[in-house]
């Protein structure tokens, strides 16, 4: 007779210090995935990814210019910009970039918002959708990343940067640190799907096969003796499996009954 009263025992694996590390990591990799979703909305919406040089001509204005808006400095304390992020309408020259950002930045907060899924799905299954979704909006963002200069050669660039302004040449201006911050996006998106699929992987050998697929465990089956308390089972967490089995004693009663 198999021993389902051994199942409740499975919890018992979750204070070993194996799943103890794999619980921290998870922790640590959703604090993360949140800190990659806020760098993403940053990204999207800071007119900060080409600035004028320190050195540039006198007379030529000063100013940045992002995805959706060009800010020039006036005499004011507020710099004066062209563009509106409230109207959704990006740069003409820089439409297709503001829509691969915006395509990342969808699914990495999907990602985000999976993490509830956690009390309704298996943790392997979570982790998997979540490291596609973050490969998805890595892939995205670096798309974005090798198309913005490409489209340096407009006229919102010549306004604020010069007639020198060509593909891959800013002339007068240099990047800021909103274009290296989507850089350093694309590399935290590739780690973080990685470190989910490492995770996921990690679910998956918690448990052997068969209480995988809800299967009672074949190795702490005992046929021809009566089920015994559940206090005395002890488990043994392997690497690949997981070990149970009878403590001394309720091995000698068992032994006992099978003799009379």
């Amino acid at each position: 007779m198999s021993l389902s009263p051994a199942l409740p025992d499975l919890s018992r694996l979750y204070q070993t210090e194996f799943v103890r590390s794999a619980r921290a990591v998870g922790v640590l990799w959703a604090i993360c995935t949140l800190c990659f979703a806020i760098i993403q909305v940053v990204v999207l919406v800071q007119p900060s990814w080409i600035g004028t040089a320190e050195t540039r001509h006198q007379g030529a204005p000063r100013g940045t210019l992002g995805l959706f808006e060009v800010c020039v400095e006036s005499d004011w304390p507020v710099p004066d910009c062209r563009g509106r992020l409230s109207s959704l309408s990006p740069l003409p020259s820089f439409q297709s970039v503001a829509v691969l950002v915006g395509v990342s930045l969808w699914a990495v907060w999907t990602s985000v918002l999976c993490l509830c899924l956690f009390r309704f799905c298996s943790a392997a299954t979570v982790y998997k959708i979540c490291a596609w979704l973050q490969l998805t909006a890595g892939f995205c963002l670096a798309l974005a990343c090798l198309l913005f200069p490409d489209s340096w050669e407009s006229p919102e660039m010549r306004s604020l940067c010069g007639d020198s302004v060509g593909s891959f040449s800013p002339g007068n201006c240099s990047v800021h640190w909103a274009y290296i911050l989507a850089i350093l996006g694309v590399l935290d998106a590739a780690i973080l799907a990685t470190l989910a699929f490492v995770l996921a992987n990690r679910q998956d050998a918690l448990l052997p096969p068969d209480a995988k697929d809800g299967l009672q465990f074949s190795s702490c089956s005992l046929h021809h003796y009566r089920p015994l308390d559940t206090t005395s089972i002890f488990c043994h967490q392997g690497y690949k499996n997981v070990v149970c089995g009878w403590s001394q004693s309720e091995r000698r009663r068992s032994l006992n009954m099978a003799a009379l």
